[in-house]
């Protein structure tokens, strides 16, 4: 009880504490963004056999526990001490230990995003649920965006348990009342299959994924039907930046698609963090 007693009284170190917690869940996030993925192919290749008749093939287990981390290159089983987030990808100079293949950038990036907005929602929000609610939904928002970068997916097993856990979570209020975390999970559902089926009817072409309609569902249930146009507004104004920046800088075709996920990402996270502020700045300049 003294510990945390003094941990509630003291903002240095739960801040630290949190920071530390946020680098660990990011080493597991890599899990999550690698192997989600592949598990959700396996189940389907397995479904489709079962719809053709043929047998099913056996396959080792692949889940978020077994088999252990691995260098993809060599098949070097991963040790503890090499899975110490960011400290040692900088030992072992961002390569394997056994075969010197190159480690991805992309998993001490995803451990530092989670442990700086780890740190970020424990300073901003305190020793509070809130700080804690929001850590999980910062989570699965770096999470998302990683796994939609990859393969242009949103997960169901990630997006509707954040759109439940939004509206259990606003039962007490903690961003918002009740009523305007269910407006806001159907509200943010309808607004982007309207657009969906509008853009598919004028052009012929899907525009977005139905993941993405459960994304922006799922922030509406956390943070309310107020903050939507918002986030909406925010996520399309950078989306079309970068997309506008591909094609000039990186002469990024008109026809290869861009994934919207993580643009939503952030524009949820922007008004988690300051939706409030910026909607009374904009009331006062009106």
């Amino acid at each position: 009880m003294n510990i945390l007693h003094l941990v509630q009284t003291t903002p240095t170190l739960f801040v630290s504490i949190c920071v530390v917690l946020g680098l660990i869940v990011g080493s597991f996030l890599n899990v999550v963004i690698y192997r989600l993925p592949r598990m959700m192919q396996h189940d389907w290749q397995a479904q489709c056999a079962e719809l053709r008749g043929d047998p099913i093939p056996d396959a080792q287990p692949f889940n978020l526990v077994v088999p252990r981390s691995a260098c993809p290159a060599c098949g070097h089983r991963i040790t503890a001490l090499e899975n110490v987030p960011l400290v040692s990808y900088l030992a072992l100079k961002g390569r394997c230990s056994a075969c010197r293949s190159p480690i991805s950038p992309r998993y001490p990036i995803v451990e530092a995003a989670s442990g700086l907005l780890t740190g970020f929602i424990a300073w901003n929000y305190g020793f509070t649920p809130a700080a804690f609610a929001a850590m999980v939904f910062a989570w699965a928002m770096i999470a998302l965006t990683a796994i939609d970068l990859d393969t242009q997916l949103l997960p169901d097993s990630v997006t509707l348990p954040l759109l439940w856990a939004g509206l259990l979570i606003n039962l007490s209020g903690i961003f918002t009342d009740l009523r305007s975390a269910v407006i806001g999970a159907v509200a943010g559902y309808l607004i982007l299959w309207s657009v969906y089926w509008l853009f598919k009817l004028v052009t012929g072409k899907e525009g977005m994924g139905y993941g993405d309609f459960k994304l922006l569902a799922a922030i509406g249930a956390w943070l309310g039907w107020k903050m939507l146009p918002l986030v909406i507004l925010l996520s399309s104004a950078v989306g079309a930046l970068v997309g506008i920046g591909l094609m000039v800088l990186a002469r990024h075709g008109r026809n290869v698609p861009i994934p919207f996920g993580p643009y939503l990402a952030g524009g949820g996270l922007i008004a988690l963090f300051w939706g409030e502020a910026i909607l009374r700045a904009y009331l006062d300049w009106q």
